[in-house]
């Protein structure tokens, strides 16, 4: 089975540099790690880190730096692994994936459970991730969970389950629930699951991000265009939109110094009144 790790990065060489390096660490080892980049300034440096990454460039959007990967990899990789750049596997993630798709073939889609997101609570550096992931409990059997989407900082696809399937480039810059869009429309092909024994730390630092105004206009016009597209349960898009309104809307009193709330909030108007007009439409953040 050839396992081809993916990470998708934008102004944060210092940073995915180390990321990649750790990988070198997995016990299965990738077949090829494969970084997705727009200028040669976002990875320098990485050709110092462990593993030989290969390096593609391309126009900036998640969506779109993601695709170039699947396109590169179509016909080379089983199994594609999608890390974010803040993301640190623990040393057998790979392997357990690995075994997990070999004796589940009806198995499309794989995400980890984290021992910890830094997105909750302002970010972890990479030695408390190393931390965290030295300190886990081992559970047995480990949870397998059902999903109807994966997370996208740390999601394994079979490749081919995915044949024909693509990231919207109708959501741009950082995508924003691109993860759900596309694997909601992977299920469709067969099982997916989160599983215990498949597990890192998302480390949630910011940089390498756009504006808050940007990012709430995103919270809105997304979850919108996903509904109607029919790629996101209407349950779950509402409850993640009064979830982001309501947090964006109390906090902007006192923001928090890395996030911009009132940024936010704007965006969150902005998505809303063009929601109202019938004029919504997630690729507006590009003008702004």
């Amino acid at each position: 089975m050839r396992i081809f790790v993916v990470i998708a990065t934008i102004g944060r060489a210092e940073l995915v540099c180390r990321t990649i390096d750790f990988l070198a660490d997995q016990s299965r080892p990738a077949d090829g790690i494969v970084v997705s980049s727009v200028t040669p300034q976002d990875v320098a440096g990485v050709d110092q880190a462990r593993g030989a990454p290969e390096v593609l460039f391309g126009e900036k959007g998640l969506c779109r730096q993601r695709n170039r990967a699947l396109d590169a990899l179509q016909d080379r990789a089983d199994v594609i692994v999608f890390f974010d750049d803040d993301f640190i596997p623990a040393p057998d993630y790979l392997a357990i994936v690995e075994a997990l798709f070999r004796v589940n073939p009806k198995l499309v889609g794989i995400t980890g459970d984290l021992l910890a997101d830094g997105v909750l609570r302002g970010g972890y550096s990479i030695e408390e991730a190393q931390a965290i992931i030295a300190g886990r409990e081992h559970t047995f059997p480990p949870a397998i969970t059902e999903r109807h989407e994966l997370y996208g900082c740390n999601m394994a696809i079979r490749v081919s389950a995915a044949d024909g399937l693509r990231f919207d480039e109708n959501l741009p810059l950082y995508g924003w629930q691109e993860d759900v869009d596309f694997t909601n429309r992977l299920g469709r092909r067969g099982r997916m699951i989160a599983a215990s024994s498949v597990t890192g730390v998302h480390l949630g630092v910011s940089g390498g991000r756009t504006s808050g105004k940007r990012l709430g206009y995103s919270q809105v016009a997304n979850i919108i265009y996903l509904k109607r597209k029919g790629t996101m349960r209407a349950d779950f898009g509402n409850r993640l939109m009064s979830k982001n309104l309501f947090a964006n809307a109390l906090r902007s009193v006192k923001p928090e110094p890395l996030v911009d709330r009132r940024g936010r909030l704007l965006g969150n108007v902005l998505a809303v009144a063009d929601c109202l007009r019938g004029r919504v439409d997630p690729r507006k953040i590009l003008e702004m």
